[in-house]
């Protein structure tokens, strides 16, 4: 088969968006290395980011006209090189395909990841939400099979871009074995020098914004004495000066460490070690840095609600995202019961085995093939 892949978030996004594009590309031309893969990217990949894409795997840019108008060309011209190429399938890996594949020879599948600009749209400026509304939903609308990354994101669209139920597959995102290889005492100390990490201390990751609820954790530090530090791990909004100023006012800066641009191999380090990871999100289509916790040996207290109860199964604690005395309790029994740890990550680490690459890579090419 030739598959076609959206990856302009494989090469230029190092956020949640762009893993899932790299372990999908990845891990579908290690397990099926005889099919023919393109990879289709709006701008040249040399300064992008480097990662393995397999024998058979060719990048597709835009040519002549199209050359200077990469975006343009995400949305209206690359179908004319899907067509030229003769694709059996195209999949976009991130909310979209391209206008006009329906009018191919070529099957097409979109990954949903969420509708939060559906669900939260006080959290999007107003233009934002015109254009997802009308780039998402009609994506899902010409597809000819939708892939949502939990049963929570399929919900969602049914309930808020009314799709149909029975064209959408619920396939998991893959753990990134990355975060299963345990690391060295030699590398942890090389990282710590690199970054200033104190010995001990709880991890959050993701971007530093509203959503994300990162304050609810400052709170409970504040509230409960707690007197291990905190590293926040992800790209700054403006929310950063709202947590800063609630640093200042509380007189936390020796407690709270700000952290970006780690790579993959860097995060996996931080991961394993932490004492504790926090993710106390108001809402995910998935919540992918649990999971990583999760498989890294590190427990998990996140969010009730969502999606974080299929993320994470029994192998975490869960908060509701408004109360601070609950996430200040939690972290004291965490920090404070060597022994609940203990059980936490040894349910994480039966409760991670369903997530193998190879189960969604074959759940992902039966998908491919039933379209044929």
């Amino acid at each position: 088969m030739k598959i076609g892949y959206d990856a302009k978030r494989a090469f230029f996004n190092n956020r949640g968006l762009g893993n899932y594009s790299r372990n999908t590309i990845q891990l579908m031309s290690r397990f099926y290395p005889e099919e023919e893969f393109f990879l289709f990217s709006p701008k040249k990949t040399e300064k992008g980011i480097v990662f393995q894409q397999g024998e058979h795997s060719r990048t597709v840019t835009p040519k002549g006209i199209w050359n200077p108008l990469g975006s343009l060309w995400r949305t209206f011209g690359m179908v004319s090189d899907i067509r030229k190429l003769g694709l059996d399938i195209y999949h976009g890996l991130s909310h979209e395909i391209p206008v006009g594949i329906e009018k191919t020879h070529t099957k097409s599948v979109v990954t949903m990841h969420d509708v939060i600009f559906l669900q939260f749209p006080e959290l999007y400026p107003y233009i934002d939400r015109m254009l997802y509304k009308q780039k998402y939903l009609r994506s899902c609308e010409k597809s000819d099979r939708i892939i949502a990354i939990s049963n929570q994101t399929k919900e969602s669209l049914i309930e808020y871009g009314h799709v149909e139920g029975e064209k959408i597959e619920v396939i998991y995102q893959a753990v990134n074995p990355l975060y299963e290889k345990r690391v060295s005492e030699e590398e942890k100390n090389q990282v710590r020098h690199r970054y200033h990490l104190p010995m001990s201390f709880m991890l959050t990751v993701g971007a530093v914004e509203r959503r994300k609820n990162q304050l609810l954790i400052l709170k409970a530090i504040e509230k409960g004495r707690i007197d291990m530090p905190l590293v926040i791990v992800g790209r700054h909004t403006d929310y950063i000066e709202e947590l800063k100023q609630y640093i200042s006012s509380e007189r936390m800066e020796n407690q709270v460490m700000f952290l970006t641009s780690l790579s993959d191999q860097e995060l996996a380090v931080v991961y394993q070690m932490s004492e504790l990871f926090l993710f106390p999100s108001l809402f995910e289509g998935w919540g992918a840095p649990i999971i990583e916790a999760i498989t890294s040996g590190v427990p998990v207290i996140t969010s009730t609600g969502s999606c974080f109860h299929e993320t994470a199964g029994d192998a975490a604690i869960y908060v509701h995202p408004d109360n601070v005395e609950e996430m200040e309790s939690s972290i004291q029994k965490v920090l404070g019961d060597s022994s609940i740890r203990k059980e936490m990550i040894e349910r994480g680490m039966r409760y991670v085995r369903q997530f193998t690459e190879e189960s969604v890579a074959n759940k992902l090419m039966k998908v491919y093939k039933s379209l044929r």
